[in-house]
């Protein structure tokens, strides 16, 4: 892995570009605002989070299309590493450690929080197995309130919030974190994609949208469809 020191950003618009950013290939999407439980005990990973951890930098979370969290081998590989391929999407989301532990020599423990979308203009698989990539960000979301056509929604979630909170849940596994933004569009909606079941191709492209009442929109006949919320 390149050291933290040499991972370059540099000022576009209002957000960062990144340079040799280390990737974290997933069966998941990672949303803006989002929280993701990780354990780490892939020697590849080991050192790469420990640096991130120490340094503060970010690291990119995308998600599989091709392959398993967990590298396995494959002697017919058609890279000729003896390892089975990997393939992940374009655009995937930086991630942001909040909390860490190393229970024991081999295993990390960490939680991490969704920050910005990228899309990948550059990737490269280190020797190890590592993952990194040049990465272009995507704009954030905009505030936009949520209309009252679709304030059923909000509800909904809010209520699921409150129902949570009244079973006494220690608030590291609460599948929600505060601040609650039930009034924005963005927040409402990835909240809901992160707990909806549904494949993950569909999450990754409610999270490359760029529109959150689009995506909000999109949500709610979801949830209609599962008589959540009407």
């Amino acid at each position: 892995m390149m050291p933290a020191t040499q991972i370059v950003a540099l000022k576009m618009s209002e957000s960062l570009a990144l340079f040799s950013l280390p990737l974290f290939p997933l069966s998941t999407v990672l949303y803006p605002g989002g929280t993701l439980p990780l354990r780490i005990f892939e020697v590849r990973y080991l050192d790469m989070i420990g640096k991130c951890h120490k340094t503060g930098a970010p690291f990119g979370v995308v998600a599989l299309t091709t392959g398993a969290e967990v590298r396995k081998p494959d002697n017919g590989s058609p890279t000729g590493d003896g390892f089975a391929p990997e393939v992940f999407h374009a655009v995937g989301t930086l991630a942001s450690i909040t909390e860490f532990s190393h229970p024991q020599s081999g295993l990390m423990m960490i939680r991490c929080t969704g920050m910005q979308r990228f899309r990948i203009t550059h990737q490269e698989r280190l020797k190890h197995g590592l993952w990194v990539a040049d990465v272009s960000p995507l704009a954030n979301d905009l505030t936009v309130k949520i209309p009252d056509d679709l304030q059923g929604v909000a509800t909904a979630l809010g209520n699921l919030i409150n129902t949570l909170l009244a079973r006494a849940l220690p608030l590291a596994q609460m599948p929600v974190q505060p601040p609650y933004q039930l009034d924005d569009c963005a927040w409402v909606a990835n909240r809901w994609c992160e707990l909806l079941p549904m494949p993950l191709e569909h999450k990754q492209r409610l999270m490359e949208l760029d529109n959150p009442l689009v995506r909000l929109e999109l949500v709610s006949d979801l949830l209609e469809r599962s008589g959540i919320a009407t």
